[in-house]
């Protein structure tokens, strides 16, 4: 019913061929349309993230450069170690629904429905951010 876009099969570079095979399954099994946000996450993106919702001196304690501070703005990472993630080696993958909705946590459990079916399919255990018990990351999936 859907398909990848190619900016999404784009985003799949560099990510951990079983986590792209799942994520290929899901959108064959999926009944609401997704998008990859990320995939590979670069260093300059990890600092970005980091710096959003900190000072200056939150970021530099942690080795991102102050110039990354963001503090009005809500944070994205909770991870002690900025670089950290999953993203840095194409582990983990963010999926959002399309057209593109925050706020819709429904169409988040039916993209992670398919995820976990597709995962079951091909034998590859996935994390759900969904699932974690604080910090819930719904567009999160590692393996």
């Amino acid at each position: 019913m859907y398909k990848l876009s190619n900016r999404s099969l784009q985003r799949l570079y560099g990510v951990d061929n079983g986590l792209v095979r799942v994520v290929k399954r899901a959108i064959e099994l999926t009944t609401q349309d997704f998008m990859v946000t990320e995939g590979l996450r670069t260093r300059e993106q990890c600092c970005i993230n980091y710096g959003k919702g900190r000072t200056e001196q939150q970021c530099t304690l942690k080795g991102v450069p102050a110039k990354y501070a963001q503090p009005a703005v809500s944070k994205v990472t909770w991870l002690n170690n900025p670089f950290a993630s999953k993203h840095v080696t194409g582990k983990a993958v963010d999926l959002v629904p399309y057209p593109v909705d925050w706020n819709d946590l429904h169409k988040f459990h039916t993209i992670a429905l398919a995820m976990k079916q597709a995962a079951a399919e091909l034998n590859v255990k996935i994390v759900w951010g969904g699932d974690w018990k604080t910090n819930k990351d719904y567009p999160h999936f590692e393996v």
